[in-house]
C-alpha cells in the first residue's frame, strides 16, 4: 500500500488518515447498532402483538400475556350457583346475580310441592301455603325446523274435472309474492342463514353440514345463489348507498378481502372492503362496498359529489380528501394514539411515549365528560375549546421540542411524524360536536366482517363479495340502531316481495325503519 504513495506521508497525515479511518469505522458501528436497535424494536413489538393485551390501558397487569385457551379452567367452582336470592312473598328477586333472563321467553312451570305429610305441624295441623320460592334455569331445545306446506285452491266448472290448470275456465289461487320465487327458501329461512354468517361468522360449508345432521339436503352454492339474487333483484346496497352520501359527517375504513375470479386478475390478488358510517347518536347507517382496488380512483368514484366531514385513519390514499372541495377532513386520535402505544413496548424512549399517552387519555377524558354531562353539539364544541385545545397545544409543543433527539425511523419516531404531518385534520373535532375524537365506530362495524374473514377465508366471486357487503350492511346497520338481527332480516325479507317500488323498499332498511316496528312484529311471532 506504501507504493502508492508518491511519497510516504508525514506524522501529522498519519494520524489524520487513523483518525478518518476511525470515524467511518465508528459511523459504520452506530449504524449497525441503530440498525439492531430497530430490528430488536420491531422484534419486541411483533411479539406483544401476538401474545400481549389488546387494551391499549396502561396498567401494572399489561406485562403479563393475556390467557388464550382456558376461559373454562379460569374459572373457580366457586363461581357456580353464587346467585344470591332474596326471598319475597310470591317469588324471588336477585341480588348482586347475573342478569335476570328475558321475560319474552316462554316459561314452563315446574311445581316441586311438600308431600302431604310434611304439610302438617307438630300436632297434626294443616300447615298454610304462605308463598313461594322461584329460581329459573335456561334450557335449550334445537332449532325447531318446519315446512310451509302451500296448498293452492284450484277450482273449473262442475262437470269439468280432472282438468289441466291451463286449460280454459280453470281458476287457481295465486301464490302470495316470495322473496325468491323459485326453491324452498323462506324469510325465516333466509333470516337464519344470513344472520349465522355474516353476524356469528358461521361460514356457509359449515351451515351446509349443520343441515344435513338434520337429514336436509342445503348445498352452500344454493345457499350462495340465494343471497346473490336479493343482492342484485332488490337493489338494497345502491339504495344504502344513496343514502350514506347524505349525512353530514362520514367515517371510513377497509380491510382486505381475497375474491376469486375476479376478471383479470389472480385468485391471490388482494381486494378490499370498503366501510362508511354515516350519523352520530341518531340513526346510523353502515354501508359496505366491495371494490378490487383503494386506489384514490376509487375513493373519488364511490364518493363523487360528496360534501360534508370525512373521519379516517392516516392512510395515504385519504389525503385524497386533503384537496377535495366540499369536505373536512378530520383525523383520528386512536391511530395516533395507537402508534405512541407501541412505543411503550420499546426499549428506546419508552418513558417519553408513555408520557405522550397519558397526554391523550386527558383528551379522552374531556369525551366522558361531555357524554356524560349528555351535552348539545354546541356544548361540545365549547367544553373541547376550554378543556381540550389546552391539552393539544401543550402536546405538540411536546412533540416538537423532542423529534429532533428521537431517530426518524424508531417507533417512537414514527409515531412523533405521524401525529405531527396530520396535526391540522386531528385538531378539526375540536371545532364540531358532532365530530368524534376517533374513527372508533367505523372500525368496530368493520370487526364483524375481519372476524367472519378468518373462518370462509375468500369470497368466490366477485357477486358474491358484494352480495355479502349487502348482507354485512344490512345487519350492521341494524345492530347499530337497536334492532336484533335475526327478526329484522326476517320482517325485511316478508316485506320486500310486496314492495315494488325503491321507495317502499327503502322504507324498510335499517336506518330508517322504526325499530319498534320490528320489536312487535318479534313479539307477536314469539306469542
Amino acid at each position: 500500500m506504501i507504493s502508492t504513495f508518491e511519497k510516504l506521508p508525514t506524522l501529522e497525515e498519519l494520524n489524520e488518515i487513523i483518525l478518518s479511518a476511525n470515524q467511518q469505522i465508528q459511523r459504520k458501528e452506530n449504524e449497525h447498532e441503530n440498525e439492531i436497535k430497530l430490528l430488536k424494536m420491531q422484534i419486541e413489538l411483533l411479539n406483544f402483538k401476538l401474545y400481549g393485551r389488546r387494551s391499549e390501558k396502561l396498567s401494572p397487569e399489561e406485562v403479563l400475556q393475556g390467557r388464550l385457551f382456558d376461559e373454562i379452567e379460569s374459572h373457580t367452582e366457586k363461581e357456580i350457583g353464587n346467585e344470591k336470592q332474596v326471598e319475597v312473598k310470591g317469588h324471588t328477586r336477585r341480588k348482586n346475580g347475573r342478569r335476570p333472563i328475558p321475560e319474552h321467553f316462554p316459561r314452563v312451570e315446574i311445581v316441586i310441592d311438600l308431600p302431604d305429610e310434611d304439610k302438617l305441624d307438630t300436632k297434626g295441623r294443616p300447615l298454610k301455603h304462605i308463598g313461594d320460592v322461584i329460581s329459573e334455569k335456561l334450557d335449550i331445545i334445537p332449532a325447531k325446523i318446519e315446512v310451509k306446506r302451500y296448498i293452492r285452491r284450484k277450482y273449473a266448472m262442475a262437470d269439468s274435472l280432472n282438468v289441466e290448470e291451463e286449460e280454459p275456465g280453470v281458476k287457481t289461487a295465486a301464490m302470495p309474492p316470495q322473496i325468491i320465487p323459485q326453491g324452498i327458501a323462506t324469510p325465516g329461512l333466509l333470516a337464519f342463514i344470513g344472520t349465522s354468517k355474516f353476524c356469528d361468522a358461521v361460514p356457509l360449508y359449515r351451515q351446509e353440514k349443520v343441515f344435513a345432521r338434520y337429514d336436509i339436503d342445503m348445498p352452500r352454492s344454493t345457499m350462495c345463489s340465494w343471497f346473490i339474487y336479493l343482492n342484485t333483484h332488490y337493489n338494497l346496497s345502491e339504495l344504502m348507498m344513496a343514502d350514506v352520501t347524505l349525512y353530514p359527517i362520514l367515517g371510513a375504513d377497509e380491510t382486505r378481502v381475497q375474491v376469486h375470479d375476479e376478471p383479470g386478475r389472480k385468485d391471490a390478488t388482494t381486494s378490499w372492503m370498503w366501510v362508511f358510517r354515516g350519523g352520530g347518536a341518531g340513526r346510523p347507517l353502515i354501508y359496505y362496498e366491495y371494490v378490487p382496488s383503494r386506489s384514490r380512483d376509487v375513493i373519488g368514484k364511490l364518493l363523487a359529489g360528496y360534501r360534508g366531514v370525512i373521519q379516517t385513519d392516516g392512510l395515504a390514499v385519504y389525503e385524497y380528501f386533503d384537496k377535495s372541495p366540499g369536505i373536512t377532513h378530520a383525523g383520528c386520535w386512536a391511530h395516533g394514539r395507537r402508534n405512541f402505544f407501541e412505543a411503550t413496548k420499546s426499549c428506546v424512549n419508552a418513558e417519553f411515549a408513555r408520557t405522550v399517552v397519558d397526554t391523550i387519555r386527558k383528551l379522552y377524558i374531556v369525551e366522558d365528560e361531555a357524554r356524560d354531562r349528555k351535552l348539545s353539539y354546541d356544548e361540545i364544541a365549547a367544553l373541547r375549546q376550554e378543556k381540550s385545545k389546552p391539552v393539544l397545544d401543550k402536546l405538540k409543543d411536546m412533540l416538537e421540542k423532542r423529534r429532533p433527539a428521537i431517530a426518524p425511523k424508531s417507533l417512537t419516531g414514527k409515531a412523533i411524524t405521524y401525529v405531527l404531518n396530520r396535526w391540522e385534520s386531528l385538531c378539526v373535532y375540536l371545532y364540531d360536536g358532532r365530530i368524534f375524537i376517533d374513527n372508533n365506530l367505523v372500525e368496530n362495524a368493520i370487526r364483524p366482517f375481519t372476524l367472519g374473514r378468518k373462518n370462509w377465508l375468500f369470497s368466490g366471486s366477485p357477486r358474491g363479495a358484494s352480495a355479502s357487503a349487502m348482507m354485512y350492511s344490512l345487519i350492521e346497520t341494524a345492530k347499530t340502531n337497536g334492532m336484533e338481527p335475526y327478526w329484522y332480516l326476517r320482517y325485511l325479507f316478508e316485506k320486500l316481495p310486496y314492495a315494488t317500488t325503491p321507495e317502499a323498499r327503502r322504507s324498510l332498511l335499517p336506518h330508517v325503519i322504526d325499530p319498534a316496528t320490528v320489536e312487535n312484529f318479534r313479539l307477536d311471532a314469539v306469542n
